[in-house]
């Protein structure tokens, strides 16, 4: 018996159950992948908004500020790279100059701080390879970039280290009534609780649906992204948005914390929720449309692609709280952008309700921080010696591109909620990122988690399910052809 079982393990779900946890309260997070942030927190645009662009008095628009506000000490606490490198949109011509003041004005009203409006001189200082026929743009400082996977990690091993469960291929199905509260039901078991956390993503309606009388329909909508090699590293300052439209904010162009240069997305509703495969034509209209900010744009420095779908609801707002007909049942739902950036004030908000609800004290024995990354490739020389000379794994490296050693490897599959694919160790320390996208260091990484979960080679996935990288052993088909001759 729990007192709050949470559906969905992405940067929202994670980050209620961490804040959950300031309160004493027994917590079990259900996620259906192999992984945490396995769905639209790992393919988005690894935006911090400032909130200038979402419609004024809705609470996207709120729980931005409030959110962006926030991430420098989550961030600290959690340690994950953030930056406030700022955000800059930009008019392209005379005729997008009211759209321009439009955003700004809605900032204003949103309580955006540091706005400022700026000239094509100004703005080609700033930024000297944007293009030319620039005319002015909005500037706000306090816009940032964050890794949304390494940040929903972080969040997920706080938790857990504060006595969050976290289950992993536990894919809930049903929500239903019983004399105490609430039954999760999943494909691991049933879950008893007395609140439940609807924070599945493309699949929250489908929950929300089965118990409250306000339903709601989600519409996948797919973005799909280039990535830039590092060698373009400090071509932009800022993050480069356009003028947004209907279906969006539109194709941006922005430097990541890792040093690349992410570009997207664009906009398609679709019918399938886990239709995340890139297609030639939009990944064209990706690379045109941002070639409109940057014409320079270095097609031979593409080195990978991927796509994600957003959770869009036709009412265009976050549906958070107590569902109408269900006490109890409490909505994380559309959560598209800016989501990510609202995630921290949506976790606070939400999580002091369900105390309340539940009738919680606080937690005095709450951690906010978890023990720190040693990231060789941001040491020093002499941490670097020192960090070999007290593990020799530190000087072994696996990926050459992104200088990711053993040692990184094996303490990310270790620490709590670690990583169990390829894929979860590319995102806890960027093997597999680079220029070769794991060309090289993939046999090694396979062989780490063989090791380290003391499993068949053959049993490891590169993202779980039936991702299975190994299909046999060597010798065992010598030895079938030699059956066959």
């Amino acid at each position: 018996m729990y007192d709050i079982v949470i559906i969905g393990g992405g940067v929202i779900g994670c980050a209620i159950a961490r804040e959950l946890k300031r309160w004493r309260l027994k917590v079990a997070l259900c996620e259906r992948s192999d992984d945490v942030g396995a769905g639209a927190s790992k393919a988005n645009s690894a935006i911090v908004h400032p909130g200038h662009s979402a419609k004024p008095g809705t609470d996207m628009a709120r729980l931005n500020v409030v959110g962006n506000q926030l991430y420098d000490q989550l961030c600290q606490e959690l340690d994950i790279t953030f930056q406030r490198c700022g955000s800059l949109t930009v008019a392209f011509d005379e005729d997008e100059l009211p759209a321009l003041e439009s955003v700004y004005q809605d900032g204003l009203a949103n309580g955006v701080p540091g706005m400022r409006l700026i000239d094509r001189d100004e703005l080609l200082r700033r930024e000297p390879n944007l293009n030319p026929e620039a005319v002015a743009a909005l500037f706000a400082p306090t816009g940032g970039i964050v890794c949304p996977y390494e940040l929903t990690v972080g969040l997920a091993e706080n938790a857990a280290i504060n006595g969050v469960d976290v289950f992993l291929n536990t894919k809930a199905v049903q929500v239903k009534r019983n004399a105490s509260g609430w039954t999760v039901c999943t494909g691991q078991g049933d879950f008893d609780c007395a609140a439940v956390v609807n924070a599945a993503g493309l699949y929250a309606d489908i929950f929300n649906n089965q118990v409250s009388t306000d339903t709601m329909r989600i519409i996948p909508r797919r973005g799909e992204y280039w990535m830039i090699d590092k060698s373009f590293d400090g071509a932009f300052r800022s993050t480069i948005f356009q003028l947004p439209g209907k279906m969006g904010k539109g194709v941006l162009v922005s430097p990541t914390v890792d040093g690349t240069i992410i570009v997207g997305p664009n906009a398609e509703d679709i019918d399938d929720r886990d239709d995340n495969t890139t297609t030639r034509a939009g990944l064209e209209y990706v690379y045109q449309a941002a070639s409109r900010i940057w014409p320079a744009l270095p097609r031979r420095a593409l080195i990978t692609n991927f796509a994600g779908n957003r959770a869009h609801l036709v009412r265009h707002d976050f549906v958070l709280g107590e569902a109408p007909g269900a006490p109890g049942f409490f909505n994380a739902a559309g959560i598209e952008s800016p989501g990510l950036t609202a995630a921290p004030a949506i976790a606070r908000e939400l999580s002091a309700a369900i105390a309340e609800y539940l009738h919680a004290s606080p937690n005095a024995e709450f951690q906010p921080c978890r023990p720190p990354v040693r990231r060789f490739r941001t040491m020093t020389m002499a941490e670097r010696a020192a960090a070999i000379a007290e593990n020799p794994a530190y000087g072994r490296i696996i990926c050459r591109c992104e200088q990711v050693t053993e040692a990184e490897i094996r303490d990310c599959i270790r620490r709590p909620v670690g990583a169990r694919s390829v894929d979860g160790v590319k995102r806890r320390t960027r093997a597999g990122m680079g220029r070769c996208q794991g060309g090289f260091c993939m046999p090694r990484v396979v062989a780490i988690l063989s090791e380290e979960l003391g499993v068949s080679p053959l049993q490891i996935t590169k993202n779980g399910g039936n991702s299975i990288i190994l299909t046999a052993k060597l010798e065992a088909v010598s030895r079938e052809r030699e059956a066959e001759a």
